[in-house]
């Protein structure tokens, strides 16, 4: 059984990158200032320090073989400047983590973030998409459904607006994990609020509407546990039954999924109360938005397959569904990769 971490950032990516950006920022108000992407030079030496002695190293310590590996969520930063900035920016972002997943092919597989900018049509993130599917070898991308970083300007998920993201994951045949990015709005905490508003706002739009029914293939994964949908199961079975949806589990469950970046016991266990099995996947986002030591039990936060192996409602099948076998099922790219690599015709590796 591999154990698939199908949320994690690249977070610790070499100061490098973090120095161009505040040039590419400061460079909107002072075209003069403005780098090149040529300017940014990091080698593979740097990559791989950054991983070995971080997501690397604790993967080994706590039991996990494969990450999906996106850019880092906060600094996807699409409010910031222009679509050419955004485009630029995810550029860059999607290449390094691209470069990683080529330095360690055994650990890491690449999830594309778009060049999302508020107001602007999400049709002009396809060649990105393009790009990241056809070349790079993501298996998914991160879709950030308020571009306008915690003032939500966008039409909802459900709108015609995002059609032309989802005709081409349909064609790809790739999953959305739907995860905003940082909060500029001042009422919004980033990682504690924005984050959980996201997931659950994205989990309501889809709710309320048919979406599904416009593409029946179509999935997103809603990170985070999906915020506060389990918590509030009853609540949103009660509003799709006043909207005359279907039972959730027939208008939402074929299609949305959720990963276990929640970190506390009682969590996990009503996560996996709430949600049937098949719709869990395995995730940490290690080095993220929680990175101490909780003090009740001595253990980080984020090592969240602790909590999987504790959950005393999971069988032993259950856990091999969320560590490996949703997730090769959610991204049938994935599945296809890890076939290739380990020369399988079908199945997963021992």
């Amino acid at each position: 059984m591999l154990i698939i971490d199908c949320h994690g950032h690249y977070t610790t990516a070499p100061k490098a990158l973090e120095d161009w950006r505040n040039r590419q920022i400061a460079g909107i108000k002072d075209p003069s200032v403005v780098p090149r992407a040529a300017d940014l030079r990091i080698g593979d030496d740097e990559l791989r320090e950054s991983i070995e002695t971080n997501q690397l190293k604790l993967m080994r310590q706590r039991g996990s073989d494969v990450t999906l590996f996106s850019p880092r969520a906060s600094f996807m930063a699409h409010h910031i400047g222009d679509f050419n900035v955004s485009s630029t920016w995810s550029a860059i972002c999607n290449e390094l983590c691209f470069r990683v997943s080529r330095l360690f092919p055994d650990n890491f597989v690449p999830v594309a973030m778009l060049p999302q900018s508020p107001g602007v049509d999400p049709a002009t993130c396809i060649p990105e998409l393009e790009k990241c599917v056809t070349e790079y070898g993501c298996v998914g991308i991160n879709l950030n459904p308020d571009p306008s970083g915690g003032h939500w300007t966008s039409p909802p998920l459900s709108d015609r607006h995002w059609y032309p993201i989802y005709e081409k994951m349909v064609e790809h045949d790739i999953p959305a994990m739907i995860h905003v990015s940082t909060s500029c709005n001042p009422c919004f905490h980033t990682t504690g609020a924005h984050y959980l508003n996201g997931d659950t706002t994205a989990f309501m739009q889809c709710l309320a509407s048919d979406l599904f029914k416009d593409f029946p293939t179509l999935r997103f994964l809603i990170p985070h546990g999906g915020g506060a949908a389990p918590y509030h199961w009853g609540r949103f079975r009660g509003l799709a039954q006043e909207l005359k949806k279907p039972l959730l589990t027939e208008h939402l469950l074929n299609n949305i999924f959720f990963d276990t970046c929640v970190y506390h016991q009682p969590g996990i266990d009503l996560l996996n109360t709430v949600i049937p099995v098949k719709n869990v996947l395995f995730g940490s986002e290690m080095i993220g938005a929680v990175r101490g030591i909780d003090p009740e039990t001595g253990n980080y936060y984020d090592d969240t397959k602790r909590y999987i192996e504790a959950c005393k409602v999971l069988s032993q099948e259950d856990r091999e569904q969320i560590y490996e076998l949703n997730a090769r099922r959610v991204f049938p790219r994935l599945d296809a990769y890890l076939k290739a690599r380990n020369g399988l015709v079908g199945g997963s590796a021992a």
